[in-house]
């Protein structure tokens, strides 16, 4: 199998805006690993490493991969601005492009937000664009964790297809 290689250029942040679950938080720091993303960024209560449940579902994940906190998802997005990299916020909103066949800019990060609220609004508001799931069910709602997993594998798989 092949490990996935972290090209600068081509960084990917991973943002969590106010997620209530520390097993969801390990399992995206699990998710991040693998797909070779830079960082994760734990703001506002988004349970960040130490942590015991986070620990359990990262399986050590949360070790490797730098985590920086902030106090809201709103000042992560204007750090990131202030370092170049454009923030695309993984939400339901009706401007939404196909997360699987979006045109991801870099340096990137993906702002998620919190399991029953969503992203904050002025987070929300600050990103530079929107990506969403196709559902097809009445709920119209996944596992955030989940939700990361088949996002940063569809940027994993985009940019693979942009080198080849």
């Amino acid at each position: 199998m092949n490990a996935p290689v972290r090209d600068p250029a081509r960084r990917i942040s991973v943002v969590l805006d106010n997620l209530r679950s520390a097993h969801n938080t390990g399992n995206i720091f699990r998710i991040a690993e693998a797909t070779g993303a830079a960082e994760v960024i734990c703001c506002g209560y988004t349970p960040a490493p130490p942590h015991p449940k986070l620990e359990k579902t990262a399986m050590g994940t949360d070790r490797m991969v730098p985590c920086r906190t902030f106090r809201t998802a709103a000042e992560a997005v204007s750090a990131l601005h202030a370092e170049g990299v454009k923030v695309i916020a993984v939400e339901t909103v009706p401007e939404a492009a196909d997360a699987c066949t979006f045109e991801y800019p870099f340096p990137l990060a993906l702002l998620f937000g919190n399991e029953a609220l969503g992203i904050s609004p002025d987070a929300l508001a600050a990103a530079d664009g929107f990506v969403s799931l196709p559902m097809l069910g009445s709920k119209a709602s996944i596992n955030v964790g989940n939700c990361a997993a088949v996002v940063l594998y569809a940027v994993l798989r985009k940019s693979r297809e942009v080198k080849s």
